[in-house]
């Protein structure tokens, strides 16, 4: 069994804020799969063939208790998380085998409910412009514009997922090795007009 944890906080409110792009992803991807998600006391729960997919309802700082929770209930070989980070251009990817948190209190909430840091990541870029709160900025909503980099982000993610589900993490690294230029040059032409 492996694991896909989407991050990000639960409620209306927050709904469409940078910092849930973990979130907004695996509604994508259920959307496309036609997976519906349960709910649970510590997090929203749906599986499409050996993977288990959540979204934890114990807000970002307290992820960690939602990935233990589940891992009391299966027995899980592989975790993925998707993340928001803010240290990447907006749209911009990155796969992690294993790393620190870049700041990001959900990574290191797992990492500490783990007692390690090594689980993979995929970390999708919600940018940081300065002048803004870190904090504000990840609780604000993405604008008209980023949504349509936003809709590419989500195609290349979700082709990211169903690979991981089929074939693991080293083929996702294989293909986004080979796709990544011309998924880049996608977002910059998105953002041109």
């Amino acid at each position: 069994m492996r694991l896909v944890v989407g991050l990000g906080n639960p409620g209306e409110k927050y709904k469409s804020n940078r910092h849930n792009i973990g979130f907004l992803l695996l509604d994508k991807y259920g959307n496309k799969k036609n997976i519906s998600f349960k709910k649970r006391k510590y997090y929203l729960i749906a599986q499409d063939k050996d993977i288990v997919f959540i979204k934890p309802r114990t807000f970002m700082n307290n992820s960690g208790i939602a990935v233990t929770s589940i891992l009391s209930k299966y027995k899980v070989e592989d975790i993925l998380v998707i993340v928001d980070d803010v240290n990447l251009p907006l749209g911009d990817i990155r796969l992690r085998q294993e790393g620190g948190f870049g700041g990001h209190n959900g990574l290191k909430s797992i990492a500490y409910a783990l007692g390690s840091e090594e689980f993979k990541r995929l970390r999708i870029g919600v940018s940081n412009p300065s002048g803004f709160n870190i904090s504000d900025y990840v609780l604000s909503d993405f604008s008209e514009k980023e949504e349509k980099v936003l809709k590419i982000v989500f195609d290349f993610s979700i082709s990211l997922l169903e690979i991981y589900i089929e074939s693991g993490f080293e083929q996702v690294l294989n293909y986004y090795s080979k796709y990544k230029k011309s998924y880049s040059e996608k977002i910059i032409e998105s953002q041109d007009h």
